[in-house]
């Protein structure tokens, strides 16, 4: 009986120690999944915020081309008022005065 007892106990406590065991290999599992997760994470972080560099200086250029273009536009059209202005100036003002005196 006592050979009995001995051996519930020692079978007790091997499944205690496979069960502590088995708790640290779960514990280290799942540690090892936390610090994969996060180096998959600061991976893709660190990859998507140099997309947005290279994404945002690709946009500054397409702002700044367009805004050159918008710019010459303006200069150009700026000088077609101006060159029309010293053209017809003098006869734009005689019309207005004709204009006013026949009214």
């Amino acid at each position: 009986m006592q050979d009995m007892i001995k051996r519930i106990i020692d079978a007790d406590n091997e499944a205690k120690a496979l069960d502590e065991k088995n708790r640290q290999r779960a514990e280290a599992q799942k540690e090892e999944i936390d610090r994969q997760a996060q180096e998959m994470y600061d991976s893709y972080m660190e990859n998507a915020m140099e997309i947005v560099k290279k994404n945002d200086a690709a946009e500054e250029k397409k702002t700044e081309k367009a805004w050159q273009e918008i710019a010459a536009r303006q200069n150009s059209a700026m000088i077609k008022l101006k060159s029309d202005f010293e053209n017809n100036c003098d006869r734009w003002v005689d019309e207005i005065v004709g204009r006013v005196m026949e009214a």
